[in-house]
């Protein structure tokens, strides 16, 4: 894995405390390795703890790092978090909410048992996690300092997918989410951003069960250069550098190519 590129923003985000859901892999990965590189202590919160401190071990300074096995669809997974990351760095300042699972199929041949997997992580997960840290924000910008939560959604969310309509519907709420939350918290200094990412080179996707599904998403992939996770998490680092009276409030970031295959340009599904 190359180290994470040099950011300019980094004095704006040395000596912030962040806490990075989702780390174990892809976006939330390199956005853990991005952050901890600009300056910040960084919680890396994930199911995988093995390969949560295989991350933390290739950061550009471990020591400014913290690995903590959670579930974010478990309320008391993260409340212990929110105490492991209090007793280790103090409050965060900095929330990236990006765990998340894919999967799909002709609405017909759904499986329940996905879609609520789907609707408790991606959705669920964002809420508990928000939640669990959101008096930290709170306390951060009463203090006139940048507090900053990050909501990573998804391209599904704003343009129609055939074949993936409960993974859309609960993208859409995740952005929607973000527009009801940065009403309420901006006016008290919290910023609210939702970051939300076409293809990307990450396992997501990997585990859908439908076959017909599971080749349209490989040609899809073999016909689109995906980003690199590091671009996705450059997005991060920058509207966090941001002034604080500044919101980069939705961001919806893709690769160069993939605009011309989205279904709503082709009229069919994702190929």
């Amino acid at each position: 894995m190359p180290p994470p590129p040099s950011w300019p923003a980094r004095s704006a985000l040395d000596g912030r405390v962040a806490v990075v859901t989702g780390a174990s892999s892809g976006i939330g990965a390199a956005t853990a390795r991005s952050l901890v590189a600009a300056g910040c202590c960084v919680a890396l919160l994930g199911r995988r703890g093995d390969r949560l401190q295989a991350v933390a071990d290739g950061t550009a300074d471990p020591d400014r790092t913290l690995v903590v096995a959670a579930d974010v669809s478990d309320g008391l997974d993260l409340a212990d978090a929110l105490d492991a990351l209090h007793d280790r760095f103090g409050p965060a300042d900095l929330v990236v909410a990006g765990a998340g699972v894919l999967t799909g199929a002709p609405f017909e041949d759904g499986v329940p048992a996905e879609w609520i997997e789907m609707i408790d992580v991606n959705l669920g997960g964002i809420l508990r996690t928000a939640q669990t840290f959101a008096r930290d924000l709170l306390g951060t910008a009463e203090t006139g300092r940048a507090a900053d939560l990050f909501l990573i959604g998804a391209l599904a969310g704003q343009v129609r997918f055939p074949g993936y309509a409960v993974y859309s519907a609960v993208e859409a709420a995740v952005a929607q989410l973000a527009r009801a939350l940065r009403a309420e918290y901006g006016r008290r200094g919290v910023r609210v951003h939702v970051v939300a990412p076409g293809l990307t080179d990450t396992d997501l996707g990997s585990e859908i069960s439908h076959d017909g599904t599971a080749r349209g998403w490989a040609e899809h992939r073999d016909a689109v250069v995906p980003m690199d996770p590091d671009d996705v998490a450059r997005t991060v680092l920058f509207g966090a550098g941001l002034p604080p009276g500044v919101n980069l409030a939705e961001l919806l970031v893709l690769p160069t190519r993939q605009d011309p295959y989205l279904p709503t340009r082709r009229g069919t599904g994702v190929r």
